[in-house]
């Protein structure tokens, strides 16, 4: 037993080891594009599925709660929190509409869409994306795997590149944390 609780962490701290070897350029435009967007008074929409779901309703209580240091409270909207709306969206629309439709309804140019995908394919997710782009929002995935289809589509790509869905996600929260402290220093 004690020799699989070594071999999950050591395999988690490979996947943040890539990271920080990969993606602190693009961490470093994402944390520059929300500040950016929130200095002109825009707001974060911030949405993913299942687990990734959990990661935007956590970045956005950072956002508008505090993080580390006491701070105006940051526009940011997690869009997977209004059961009534998703079930409405997909059951008008179809599951793939649930964060488009918001984007649309909420979003403005300017605006950051972040979508959260563990596997970088979620389609629901990638509608909400090309949405976000066609209204001038400024795109963000925090992605996996390889960034999947996603990535294309995104301004400004973050992938924890690794096929093991639970060190994907803990390095997503990893970078939310980062960008958030970033955040806060400004």
């Amino acid at each position: 037993m004690k020799e699989n609780i070594k071999t999950e962490i050591a395999s988690s701290i490979r996947v943040k080891e890539m990271i920080a070897d990969t993606q602190i350029a693009n961490i470093e435009a994402a944390a520059k594009a929300i500040i950016a967007s929130l200095k002109r008074g825009g707001k974060v929409l911030v949405f993913g599925n299942g687990g990734s779901a959990a990661d935007s309703q956590h970045f956005v209580a950072e956002l508008v709660g505090r993080f580390k240091k006491e701070r105006e409270a940051f526009g940011a909207i997690a869009l997977s929190v209004n059961t009534s709306t998703l079930t409405a969206i997909a059951n008008d629309y179809g599951y793939e509409a649930t964060f488009a439709r918001q984007v649309e309804a909420l979003g403005k140019i300017g605006d950051i869409a972040f979508g959260i995908s563990t596997s970088g394919n979620s389609r629901n997710v990638i509608v909400a994306i090309k949405k976000a782009r066609e209204l001038g929002l400024i795109t963000i995935g925090l992605l996996g795997c390889n960034g999947g289809n996603i990535k294309k589509e995104c301004d400004i790509s973050i992938i924890a590149e690794s096929n093991d869905t639970p060190h994907v996600q803990e390095s997503h929260i990893m970078i939310i944390h980062i960008i958030c402290g970033l955040i806060d220093e400004i």
